[in-house]
């Protein structure tokens, strides 16, 4: 069986780091890039980088991710590989934390996930083909102190990756989960001088991505994980 070719990638969630650099690795492989954000006017420059466009999309909202596929498809038509890389976090101990914000990081971390997801196997069911794929974090594998509210969501995400991989897979949708395990290096946070090879480095990621997303049918994986080498876990 051939390997699958996606079209048009849809990025929800995008931002510097790894969105960027997932949108730069779609556009050198000639793919329709479309980018989703709460606020687009941070998405100018990487837009016409890549000429990929520009959405504004609430992930926790369904009304506002189904017109946001609807736009996408009336540009690019129907987006065949997605990825959610949108989370919420609100820091702090269990006693002190506001249910309102931690509901809130809980919607973006695992419903808008939910959502992005039931739009794009919309699409993607009728061809038998397609790819989705969700970032994790090391908190939706082991619990933190003080970051409860992460580990909800991340946990979350997880399960949904699991259970969507056995749903989708049998019907020709690769579903894969990233476990992003450490910090990912940006210009706001560079590699520390003491701690070389500390950070994860963005590009590295994205290809990893790349990767997984174009195995073989026989031979898929609903999960990988990455980390610095210096890494513990």
């Amino acid at each position: 069986m051939e390997r699958p070719r996606y079209h048009t990638a849809l990025i929800v969630g995008a931002g510097p780091g790894l969105s960027a650099s997932l949108a730069r690795l779609c556009a050198r492989a000639g793919m329709a890039v479309a980018l989703a954000a709460r606020d687009t006017a941070k998405l100018a420059a990487l837009s016409a980088e890549t000429n990929a466009t520009a959405h504004a999309c609430d992930a926790r909202d369904p009304q506002a991710v189904a017109g946001l596929f609807a736009e996408v498809q009336a540009r690019h038509g129907a987006p065949d590989l997605v990825v959610y890389n949108a989370s919420g976090r609100v820091r702090g101990p269990v006693e002190a934390l506001d249910p309102a914000l931690v509901r809130e990081a809980l919607e973006v971390s695992a419903f808008g996930a939910f959502l992005v997801a039931q739009q794009a196997a919309r699409r993607m069911l009728p061809k038998r083909h397609g790819a989705i794929a969700l970032t994790g974090a090391t908190a939706g594998v082991k619990g933190f102190a003080n970051s409860s509210s992460f580990a909800l969501g991340k946990f979350a995400l997880r399960g949904l990756a699991q259970s969507l991989a056995r749903e989708l897979a049998p019907r020709g949708i690769h579903v894969a989960h990233f476990v992003i395990d450490g910090a990912i290096r940006s210009a706001g946070r560079p590699e520390p001088a003491d701690a070389p090879a500390s950070l994860l480095d963005p590009d590295s990621i994205a290809e990893t991505y790349w990767h997984v997303l174009h195995q073989h049918p026989s031979a898929w994986s609903w999960e990988a994980e990455v980390r610095p080498w210096v890494e513990k876990f």
